[in-house]
């Protein structure tokens, strides 16, 4: 509740000074609006029910129009000779026309079910928001732009802006595409990463290890070229073409590790040889680093270099089972590099301790990061819960707790579980084993889907290994969808809900993984209508094939009772009216 109230004061506080003048003149504008005089008031309010009632109006001209003009127009020969033509068609003619209608409609169905199995949105209600609303509903259109978007005069809309709620992270977590993720792809035959994914760690290669000054040295020039080259077997050919130019490149041994290692123990000792070359360019860089602007720019190219090198290096040894190691590392890098938070290497800290069961260690790295002003995760808001329900989870019975109720640890722990599950609702159907896992994207969104599955193909040991965590879990985490009934409007401790995660998972998450939807979508009103008329007009194809006489006489009774009302109303219309005054008209 804090982060989000901190958050949306931050927010306001930045756009209520931009837009003060706007804001005064539109509070003047509706103070002399509500001080004006009753004529004007009793004037805007009767052009404001004429505007509502002005369809039925020209409903009812309309109507008049075809009563008064029923003559020269020969509605009612016409009506008569349209009678005599229906009564002449046989029942085979209906039989057609329903099964045609049923068949149509049905074809319609299986599209419109295919399209929102795949898209997530109705077809019919997707054109017709794209293609009919512009035409008529122009004014709802241009009133809700401002939210999503910047107004004309510059300033900032006050509330959460989409493109920060689904803004992708670098996973702190990913694997190696060469030790796991083609391991995978050899023995399954499937692509774990999709090429939207591989696209943004290409940018973020070219953003952390190039600089402008590249092509002053022949290897970082060879190099520059590798991180926008797509083909995994070039690039590698590449790195060794660098090499040759000149042995010590970090990025040359980096892409080597990453790619052409096939096991975890080829990457380290790979990584070992890159982190010898960076340290040597690193030194160099750094006595250089206040010559110039260009010196300075590839002394911070060269500290992206190293931070990557040594994060993969611990993690290769967490891999390799030396923990200690690992956590050591972890460490030494958060100290070596503090204002290098925003890389979330606490979270590979945290998994590292987990995995040592050192939780008093972890407890101490979130009372740091576990805090208001700092940006939450799934691994932050989890990992809290999973700290407190270990200190209940083992004695916790749910028969007990619906009996004497909960103690205030269990309360705690509960609250916990809610509170992370409010963060990231995807992620306790991978811990129950609900949802099968898949390998976790080199990039994730938080709050996805895609964060889940990172989180969960990692932490799923740490739930299994703390006694009753689980259980604690299943029994009370669909309790947060009570507190938070509609969580796209309305959040609890946290901003609501962004609606663009479903979007944003599709494209880092492969094609084989059914991506999980919050909250639920219902099936739009489409397809519900597509089904009924489907439905509807086969069972009456039907009826007509098989009781064509007496379909044909229901059918008669239906219109008929239709017509009764209307003909009830022209012959009142006659016998209140002269025919004189109808007939003098109808000459005007």
């Amino acid at each position: 509740r804090g982060n989000m109230a901190d958050s949306s004061s931050t927010s306001t506080s930045s756009s209520s000074y931009s837009s003060s003048d706007s804001d005064s003149s539109s509070v003047a504008l509706a103070a002399g609006n509500m001080q004006g005089p009753p004529a004007t008031r009793l004037l805007r309010r009767v052009r404001g029910i004429c505007g509502r009632s002005a369809p039925w109006f020209w409903l009812l001209v309309v109507l008049v129009l075809l009563y008064v003009f029923r003559e020269p127009l020969r509605l009612c020969e016409n009506m008569l000779a349209v009678t005599l033509f229906l009564n002449t068609l046989t029942p085979k003619f209906y039989v057609a026309l329903t099964g045609t209608s049923s068949l149509i409609s049905g074809i319609i169905l299986i599209f419109e079910w295919w399209y929102f199995r795949r898209h997530g949105t109705s077809f019919i209600e997707q054109m017709s928001v794209s293609h009919l609303r512009p035409l008529i509903g122009v004014l709802e259109s241009t009133s809700a732009a401002p939210r999503f978007a910047f107004s004309s005069g510059g300033t900032k809309p006050s509330g959460p802006d989409l493109s920060v709620e689904c803004k992708v992270w670098r996973n702190p977590l990913s694997l190696f595409r060469g030790a796991e993720y083609n391991r995978y792809t050899w023995v399954t035959g499937r692509e774990p990463l999709t090429y939207y994914d591989m696209n943004l760690s290409a940018q973020d290669h070219q953003t952390f290890f190039t600089c402008d000054t590249d092509c002053l040295r022949p290897s970082d020039a060879v190099m520059q070229k590798v991180w926008r080259e797509r083909s995994p077997p070039a690039r590698i050919k590449a790195a060794y073409q660098a090499l040759e130019l000149q042995n010590d490149c970090p990025t040359a041994y980096i892409l080597l590790a990453e790619e052409e290692a096939t096991t975890i123990f080829e990457a380290e000792k790979l990584l070992k040889q890159a982190l010898k070359a960076g340290e040597a360019v690193y030194r160099r860089s750094q006595q250089q680093q206040h010559q110039s602007p260009q010196h300075e720019a590839q002394h911070r190219r060269d500290i992206n270099v190293m931070l990557y090198i040594k994060r993969r290096l611990a993690m290769c040894a967490r891999k390799l089972g030396k923990i200690r190691e690992a956590a050591k590392l972890m460490r030494d890098i958060m100290k070596e590099f503090p204002l290098l938070s925003m890389l979330n290497i606490h979270e590979n800290l945290l998994e590292a301790l987990l995995q040592l069961q050192a939780y008093a260690d972890v407890q101490a790295i979130l009372a740091k990061y576990d805090d208001i002003s700092l940006p939450k995760s799934a691994v932050i808001c989890y990992t809290a819960a999973l700290l407190k329900a270990r200190a209940v989870s083992d004695r916790f019975s749910p028969e007990t707790a619906s009996k004497r109720g909960l103690s205030p640890a269990e309360m705690n722990a509960v609250e916990a579980i809610h509170r992370a599950v409010e963060f990231n609702p995807h992620v306790p159907k991978y811990l129950l084993e609900m949802k099968s896992l898949i390998l976790p994207p080199e990039h994730i969104l938080k709050r996805g889907d895609s964060e889940a599955v990172a989180y969960a193909f990692f932490h799923l040991q740490h739930w299994k290994r703390v006694e009753g965590a689980l259980n604690l879990l299943y029994c009370t985490w669909e309790g947060t969808f009570r507190i938070i009934p509609y969580p796209l409007e309305k959040g609890h401790l946290f901003y609501p809900y962004p609606s663009c995660t479903e979007t944003a998972d599709r494209e880092l998450l492969p094609a084989f993984h059914e991506v999980s939807v919050y909250p639920k979508k219902e099936l739009p009103f489409f397809i519900h209508f597509t089904a009924g008329l489907c439905s509807f007009t086969a069972m009456l194809a039907l009826l007509t094939h098989q009781f064509p006489e007496l379909m044909g006489i229901f059918v008669t009774a239906f219109l008929g009772t239709l017509y009764a009302p209307f003909s009830f109303v022209v012959e009142k219309m006659e016998s209140f009216i002269s025919s004189g005054f109808w007939h003098q008209l109808a000459r005007i």
